[in-house]
C-alpha cells in the first residue's frame, strides 16, 4: 500500500481512506475503512470512464451479478454506487499477497499448492459463472493467497467496460498472456470457457513462473494466444493433461470447470516439482512463421531477474500505451482476416458465408437519418418516436413534425406533414392510408388519416384525450372524445357503427384483429379487475374478468392472450418490475378462461410475437416461452440494457433488438444464441435517454430507432 496522494480523496461513500493498494486501466483501488472498523477496497473507476453513460449502465448491470458472487474463493462485493460523478465499488478486503507477488518471491508453487490453487480457481469460477459474469481477466495479479485458499478478485468489472463503444482505437480489456484467443480475436464473444482458457494459463505460470505464451512484445503474445503452441516445458507431468486440455484453442473442446475439479481431485496430494524453465527469447521472425515449442522469454516492461535467471512478464491492461494499441489493432485485425466467410479460423474450421440472399428494398443501403425538423413554437412531446411500416413503405414521427414518410432503402424523406406532435410514431397503415395523432390545444386530441402516397390529409376525427386508437380487420377504433361510446371509422372516415361505453376506464383493444374493451370499475385504471368486452355495432358484451394489473399481449389462434401478476401490490420502489406467474388464454365463444403457469415468475416488458413471448428486462435479459404451452423456451443474459421490443425474422430465424444508444442484436429464435451485434451509434442525438428504442423489418432489412435517429442496417450484421 502506498500513501494518499494530494489527488486522492480522503473518503468515498463513507469509507475513510487510508492508502492505495494499486491502480489499472479502469481505475484506482484504495484501501477503506467503515465506521465500525471494517476494511474494504474501494474502486473507484477513472473520470474519463465516468463520462460514458454507456459504460455506467454496464457498470450498473456488473455490480448488480457481482453482488450475486458469494463463495468462499471470491471477495464478495459489500457496497458501490454506479451513479456516483465518479462510480465505485467496494469488495472485502483481504488482506494477502496476489500469486504474481507469491511466485516473485518465492518461486513457483509445488504439488501440494498447484493441487490446492486449481481447486479453489475451479471453485471461484464456478460461482461467478453462475452468477450470468465472465471473469475475461483471470491473472496472477486477480488471485489473492490466503492462508484457507485462493481468493479471485475483480470479476465482472472488465466486462462492463468491454461492452462500451468498441470503436476505440486498441481498447481491448484483458491482459495478454492469459487471455483466450477468442477473446482477442471477438472480445465481445466469450464465454465462461473463455476463463477456463486462462486457469490453464494461469495453472502453467503458478507452476513455472511464467505464462505458456509470454513474449518480448504484446503483438507476439496476442499471435501465440491465437495461433501459437503453448510453451509447458516445465510443468510438472501430473498437470499437464490438465493444462493441455484447459488451453486448446477451440472454445468447445475445452473441459468444464467440473471436469477441471474432477481431474484436479485425481491428481495425488502431492508431487516432486520439475525444475524450472530456463527461458530463451523468441525472436519475431520465429514466432511469425512458426508455432514453436521452444520456450518463450517475459518482459515487456522491468523484466525481474530471480533464482534461476526466472524472467517474468509484468503485462498491464492494453490500451494504456501506444505499443499496446498498435499491438492490439495488430491482434484484431489478424483474427478479423482469420474468421472472414469462407477461411480458415484459428481453430482450423471454416466458416461458410450466408446461403441465403436478403430481400432488401431496390437499392438498398445502410443510412441513417436524424427525426428532427425545425419548427417554430414548442412542439408537444409524446415521448414514443419511432417507426411503421407496410410493405417495403416506412412511415415514421419526429421531432416537430407529425409524419413522415422515409424511403426503406436510402433513408431519404420523401414527405413531411404536420408539425405537431413531436416524438409520436405514427399509429399504422392500411389501404392507402397513414393514421396519426394530432393535438390542436392542450384540452384536444384527433387523429389524422394522411394519404401514404402524398402525405396530404384525407380526413380527421376527434377522439378521447387518454385513450389510444388501434386498428382492426374492419378499420379504426376510438374512444369518442366525450367517452360516451366506442366508435369504428371506414377507410373514408365515415363511421361504421358505434357502441356504449361504461362509466368506467376503458380502453379500445383488438388482440387478433378483433375489437374489444378492456374496462375496469377502480376508482383509478389498472386498480380492479379487468373486464374484456366484445364490441359491435350498438352492443358491448361482457366476455371474461381478468386479475387486476392483468397485461394484455394479443391473440394466439383467434384467443386473447393475457399475462396474470405473482401479485397486484404496487411497489414504489427504483427499478422494480412486476413478476408474471402464467399465461391467461380467453376463448370468447364461451368467456372460460384457461391459467396456463409458467415455470417460474418472469419479469420485464413483454410481447408476443408468431405465438412467442418474449420478456425482456431492464438489465438485457431476455426470456422465450411459449405462447401455447407456457414453457421456456430459452433465456439469454445479453448484457445490453434497455433493449426495444423485438422483432423477428422467419426468413433467417433472428429476434433483433435495438437499445438507447443505437446498439443492434440479434439472437438465434431457436436457441436464444447470440449471433451478432453492432457498435452503438456515435450521435444518436439528445433524446436518447428518454425515448425508448425500437426495431422493425422492412422485408429483410432493419429498421431502428435511437433517441431521435433513424437508421437500417442488413441482417447479415454488423459486416455491413
Amino acid at each position: 500500500m502506498t500513501p494518499l496522494g494530494s489527488g486522492d480523496p480522503e473518503s468515498i461513500g463513507g469509507y475513510t481512506l487510508l492508502g492505495r493498494l494499486g491502480s489499472g486501466g479502469m481505475g484506482v483501488v484504495y484501501l477503506g475503512v467503515s465506521a465500525s472498523g471494517r476494511q474494504v477496497a474501494v474502486k473507484l473507476v477513472h473520470g474519463p470512464y465516468a463520462q460514458e453513460e454507456e459504460f455506467r449502465t454496464r457498470f450498473r448491470q456488473e455490480i448488480a451479478a457481482a453482488r450475486r458472487v458469494s463463495g468462499a474463493f471470491t471477495a464478495p462485493v459489500v457496497d458501490a454506487d454506479p451513479d456516483a460523478e465518479r462510480p465505485w465499488m467496494a469488495t472485502l478486503y483481504v488482506p494477502a499477497r496476489n500469486l504474481a507477488e507469491v511466485v516473485e518471491k518465492d518461486g513457483p508453487l509445488g504439488g501440494r499448492e498447484l493441487r490446492a490453487l486449481g481447486l479453489g480457481l475451479t471453485e471461484a469460477l464456478r460461482d461467478i459463472h453462475r452468477a450470468g459474469l465472465v471473469h475475461r481477466d483471470l491473472k496472477p495479479g486477480n488471485v489473492l493467497m490466503t492462508e484457507d485458499g485462493p481468493r479471485v478478485i475483480d470479476f465482472g468489472i472488465s466486462r462492463a467496460a468491454d461492452h462500451q463503444s468498441l470503436t476505440t482505437t486498441g481498447r481491448m480489456i484483458g491482459t495478454p498472456p492469459f487471455m483466450s484467443p477468442e477473446q482477442l480475436a471477438s472480445p465481445r464473444d466469450v464465454t465462461p470457457a473463455s476463463d477456463v482458457f486462462s486457469l490453464g494459463s494461469l495453472l502453467v505460470f503458478a507452476a513455472v513462473g511464467t505464462g505458456p505464451f509470454d513474449a518480448d512484445s504484446p503483438y507476439i503474445t496476442g499471435y501465440q494466444v491465437v495461433f501459437g503452441t503453448p510453451d509447458l516445458g516445465g510443468v510438472p507431468e501430473a498437470l499437464l493433461g490438465v493444462v493441455e486440455r484447459c488451453l486448446d484453442k477451440d472454445p468447445a473442446a475445452r473441459p468444464e470447470l467440473a471436469d477441471v475439479q474432477r481431474m484436479l481431485q485425481e491428481l495425488p496430494a502431492a508431487w516432486p516439482a520439475r525444475p524450472r524453465r530456463q527461458t530463451a527469447a523468441r525472436s519475431p521472425a520465429t514466432a511469425l512463421t512458426s508455432a514453436p515449442a521452444a520456450p518463450s522469454s517475459a518482459g515487456t516492461g522491468t523484466g525481474t531477474a530471480g533464482t534461476g535467471g526466472r524472467r517474468r512478464t509484468r503485462m498491464l491492461l492494453t490500451g494504456l500505451g501506444a505499443t499496446l494499441a498498435v499491438a492490439a489493432l495488430g491482434i484484431v485485425g489478424m483474427a478479423a482476416f482469420a474468421s472472414r466467410p469462407g477461411t480458415a479460423t484459428a481453430s482450423g474450421t471454416a466458416t461458410a458465408s450466408p446461403a441465403r440472399a436478403a430481400a432488401l428494398p431496390d437499392g438498398w443501403r445502410p443510412w441513417q437519418r436524424q427525426l428532427r425538423y425545425g419548427t417554430k413554437g414548442i412542439p408537444l412531446d409524446y415521448q414514443s418516436p419511432g417507426c411503421v411500416t407496410a410493405g417495403t413503405a416506412l412511415f415514421c414521427g419526429g421531432t416537430g413534425f407529425t409524419a413522415a414518410r422515409v424511403d426503406a432503402a436510402s433513408g431519404r424523406t420523401l414527405w413531411r406533414a404536420g408539425t405537431r406532435p413531436e416524438g409520436v410514431r405514427p399509429i399504422g397503415v392500411r389501404d392507402g392510408l397513414v393514421y396519426v395523432y394530432e393535438e390542436p390545444d392542450d384540452t384536444s386530441r384527433r387523429v389524422v388519416a394522411l394519404d401514404a402516397g402524398t402525405g396530404k390529409r384525407r380526413w380527421q376525427r376527434d377522439i378521447s384525450t387518454s385513450e389510444e386508437a388501434v386498428l382492426y380487420d374492419g378499420g379504426l377504433l376510438t374512444l369518442s372524445a366525450d367517452h360516451s361510446a366506442f366508435v369504428a371509422y371506414g377507410a373514408s372516415g365515415g363511421q361504421l357503427w358505434q357502441a356504449p361505453a361504461p362509466d368506467e376506464y376503458c380502453t379500445p383493444s383488438a388482440p387478433g384483429g378483433v375489437p374489444y374493451a378492456l374496462c375496469s370499475k377502480g376508482t383509478e385504471p389498472d386498480q380492479a379487475p379487468v373486464g374484456l368486452m366484445r364490441l359491435g355495432p350498438g352492443s358491448l358484451t361482457g366476455t371474461a374478468t381478468l386479475p387486476e394489473k392483468a397485461r394484455a399481449l394479443g391473440a394466439v389462434g383467434g384467443q386473447p392472450l393475457f399475462l396474470a401478476p405473482r401479485t397486484a401490490k404496487d411497489v414504489y420502489e427504483s427499478g422494480y418490475e412486476r413478476p408474471y406467474d402464467a399465461l391467461l388464454r380467453v376463448a370468447p365463444e364461451t368467456g372460460q378462461v384457461r391459467r396456463i403457469p409458467l415455470a417460474r415468475p418472469l419479469t420485464g416488458a413483454s410481447t408476443l410475437v408468431d405465438g412467442v413471448v418474449y420478456f425482456v428486462r431492464s438489465d438485457g435479459v431476455v426470456t422465450a416461452v411459449s405462447a401455447d404451452s407456457g414453457r421456456e423456451l430459452w433465456q439469454k443474459v445479453t448484457d445490453v440494457e434497455s433493449l426495444s421490443a423485438p422483432a423477428v425474422s422467419t426468413t433467417y430465424g433472428r429476434v433483433y433488438f435495438a437499445n438507447r444508444f443505437g446498439r443492434l442484436l440479434a439472437l438465434d429464435s431457436r436457441t436464444g444464441a447470440e449471433v451478432w451485434r453492432t457498435s452503438a451509434l456515435d450521435d444518436p442525438g439528445d433524446k436518447a435517454q428518454g425515448d425508448p428504442p425500437t426495431v422493425l423489418l422492412v422485408g429483410d432489412a432493419i429498421v431502428a430507432t435511437a433517441g431521435d435517429t433513424a437508421f437500417s442496417r442488413s441482417p447479415d450484421g454488423p459486416a455491413d
